[in-house]
């Protein structure tokens, strides 16, 4: 009997890239993608994202209008252009800012001058995005003197969102993982003097090793690299990515170029169905290309303590159940409330915070305001100070700016629920005692959502009760 390769080629690098193809990634060979990237300095496909926005248009007058060739050129340069003279980290919010929001160039249209903003990625309808899977993807480090070559790399219309180290399974040594080495290795190559343009696009990283897998993003400490427990996906939906072919089979362009045994290898391999492997589950969980659009939009922020964050998989699903949650109206025009649970120490500022977040990109949520009620001053100043950091209150507010959305007395709660206009509200649950007396203090409205934290200590009792009165109707 002959023993099993265990290479990362054979377990990890060809698996993960056959189920990439199987999820709707279309597959570049590395000589092609070097070709398209003009050469190993560069990482953006500028011929795919030049072809993407050629598909863009813009509406002025009540007419429809393609973008003309130098509005294309002007949202090629700026995003071929990270800051990184500013840090890694300031250039990778430079771009998902540019992501996420659109690049704003100037148009003329019949003689009249207009500006445009033009959105890169089709965050609502992945299918009309255009995503590009290579490997060995060769980039020529910042000293100029030698080049690192990631395992592999996604592109999202041409630029890149994804990377991926992959190791084989067994190291041979207890004490050694190697997808804590492939995460160490994903660390050093965003080092200064190393590949960092590639980093200052990439929005998801992985270190996969066929029974193991972790992810991250940009700048994110070794220790905090996560595992994904997927919640919605069943056992069947894996089985069936894994083994279903496509109707143009996408492995024949993996294997095309490679050495006989390795071929060989694959084709026999895929002549059977395969069991799922841990690395198939992380695969599918986060980079299915609607799972991965939805994931880097909503689910990571950048705080300015901490750094880019990327949810824990409890936070993703947890938010996911609260605002289908907070989307049911009950019959009396109020919405179903509801309670989530949280361990010390298991994010549940950056909860909220993502919460913010996602009730904001949502269309039928994006008008609903927040008050946040705690049961201390200590905590009502954290929890500010979180959503300060994390992004809430905008990129660049000053401290002032959470201190103001604190209500400084019931009275100033009163105001703020009655007639205020501000997104997110802070307030000690004893205010409401004062609060609820005054007659401003009362709003219906279905779009203020309380999230009441330490909810254990405070589910009971005259101020709870008061709180109830006051904002009757709300997402309590």
């Amino acid at each position: 009997m002959t023993a099993p390769n265990t290479t990362e080629l054979y377990t990890s690098h060809v698996p993960a890239l056959a189920t990439l193809c199987a999820l709707g990634w279309s597959y570049m060979s590395p000589a092609e993608c070097l070709a398209t990237r003009g050469g190993p300095q560069g990482v953006l496909l500028t011929g795919v994202l030049i072809e993407e926005l050629r598909q863009r248009t813009f509406e002025y007058k009540g007419k429809i209008w393609p973008l003309s060739t130098n509005a294309i050129d002007q949202i090629v340069r700026e995003l071929a252009s990270p800051p990184l003279n500013e840090g890694l980290l300031t250039a990778n919010e430079r771009l998902y800012n540019a992501l996420t929001l659109g690049v704003t160039v100037t148009e003329f249209v019949e003689g009249k001058r207009c500006s445009v903003t033009v959105p890169i990625i089709d965050w609502r309808r992945p299918a009309a995005n255009r995503f590009t899977v290579t490997e060995e993807m060769e980039v020529l480090a910042a000293d100029g003197v030698h080049t690192r070559r990631p395992d592999i790399v996604g592109f999202v219309n041409g630029i890149p969102f994804l990377v991926i180290e992959a190791k084989r399974p067994d190291s041979g040594n207890p004490n050694k993982s190697m997808v804590d080495e492939g995460v160490s290795q994903m660390i050093r190559n965003q080092g200064q003097d190393e590949i960092p343009q590639l980093f200052a696009y990439a929005q998801l990283l992985l270190a996969i090793g066929m029974t193991r897998g972790r992810y991250g993003t940009i700048k994110t400490p070794k220790k905090f690299w996560a595992l994904w427990r997927e919640e919605v996906f069943d056992e069947a939906h894996f089985r069936r990515i894994k083994n279903e072919a496509l109707e143009t089979d996408p492995r024949e362009a993996l294997l095309r170029g490679r050495v006989a045994e390795v071929s060989a290898h694959f084709i026999s391999l895929w002549s059977e169905e395969q069991a799922v492997t841990e690395q198939d589950r992380l695969l599918i969980s986060l980079c299915a290309p609607d799972r991965l659009l939805d994931f880097i939009r909503t689910f990571t922020l950048f705080d300015r303590k901490i750094g880019r964050v990327a949810a824990r998989h409890q936070q993703y699903f947890g938010i996911k159940a609260l605002t289908e949650r907070v989307r049911t109206v009950r019959p009396d025009g109020g919405r179903q409330g509801g309670v989530i649970w949280h361990t010390t120490g298991s994010g549940k500022s950056l909860t909220m915070v993502l919460l913010c977040k996602a009730l904001l990109l949502d269309e039928a949520l994006k008008n609903c305001r927040v008050i946040v009620v705690t049961d201390r001053r200590d905590l009502e100043k954290q929890l500010a100070g979180n959503f300060l950091t994390a992004g809430a209150f905008g990129s660049s507010v000053a401290d002032r700016d959470s201190a103001r959305a604190k209500a400084s007395s019931g009275r100033d709660l009163a105001r703020r629920i009655g007639r205020g206009a501000e997104r997110i509200i802070f307030t000690i649950i004893n205010k409401f005692a004062s609060a609820s007396k005054l007659p401003e203090c009362h709003n219906d409205s279905a779009d203020m959502i309380v999230l009441v934290d330490e909810g254990h200590r405070s589910q009971g009792g005259e101020n709870h009760e008061r709180m109830r009165k006051a904002l009757y109707g709300c997402g309590v």
